[in-house]
């Protein structure tokens, strides 16, 4: 639904988790999932910054979020059937996952790959990822209307040379996404992928140093898709993989 236009309250009662919640797209999606009415869990490592995007929040007016120290390189499923744990208990059922966090690691081949990188990436963007969502499921299985959604890249549908571990990470990204649609098809949980593309934000300047940021996108600008996602009218689709910059609209 390219066209699409979010109505002021269409996330209105919804409860949604936003993984990488303090910075570039991550942030400017919890600010705009609050801005339409939904109650949002903020989830990152850094607590400042948690606090910091809490309270932009409140002095905005929006619904009360809430939010979530995890550092996403513990490997320890216990760390994430706690965060399930405590969602469950505060708010009883979850509408919402956007997998938003992410580690570029670094551009190499992969004959020189450093090892303690590669499986750092993998942790941050595959593994925490694989145990969030399987604790989490429960808690979209009591929404009657349940988005969850991986962020993927254009380096996750067609590899490319030396994007190494992110591009392995994206296509597992891509895998699960189409596993879960296919595992969860007659339950109330919808399953996506959204590639954001080109945006200006600070993982794009680190994987393109000499490239000119204004002539990017901004993380605002490709809004659109993500609460197009999390919108109740996004319903059936399920098992796809959308491109954000197809519904960045028209001035």
């Amino acid at each position: 639904m390219q066209n699409y236009q979010s109505a002021a309250d269409s996330l209105k009662d919804k409860v949604i988790l936003v993984t990488g919640a303090t910075d570039g797209i991550g942030k400017v999606a919890a600010l705009e999932y609050a801005k339409h009415g939904a109650t949002v869990i903020l989830l990152s490592r850094d607590t400042r910054k948690l606090e910091k995007v809490y309270d932009e929040i409140e002095e905005q007016g929006y619904p009360k979020p809430a939010y979530l120290p995890v550092n996403l390189q513990d490997n320890n499923p216990e760390t994430y059937q706690k965060v399930a744990q405590v969602i469950d208990e505060e708010f009883g059922r979850l509408d919402g996952l956007l997998h938003n966090a992410g580690d570029l690691g670094l551009l190499s081949p992969i004959e020189h790959f450093d090892d303690e990188t590669w499986f750092r990436v993998m942790q941050i963007n595959v593994n925490a990822e694989f145990l969030l969502t399987k604790y989490c499921i429960p808690l979209l299985k009591k929404s009657p209307n349940a988005s969850l959604v991986f962020t993927s890249s254009g380096v996750g549908r067609q590899g490319r040379a030396y994007w190494g571990a992110y591009a392995v990470s994206k296509f597992a990204n891509e895998g699960m996404m189409q596993v879960l649609a296919d595992e969860l098809e007659n339950t109330s949980i919808r399953v996506n992928s959204i590639n954001p593309g080109a945006t200006r934000t600070k993982m794009r300047a680190n994987a393109y140093p000499g490239e000119n940021p204004e002539t990017l996108p901004t993380p605002k600008d490709i809004m659109p898709a993500y609460l197009w996602l999390m919108d109740d009218i996004s319903s059936e689709a399920n098992g796809q993989a959308i491109d954000a910059r197809d519904y960045i609209q028209e001035n």
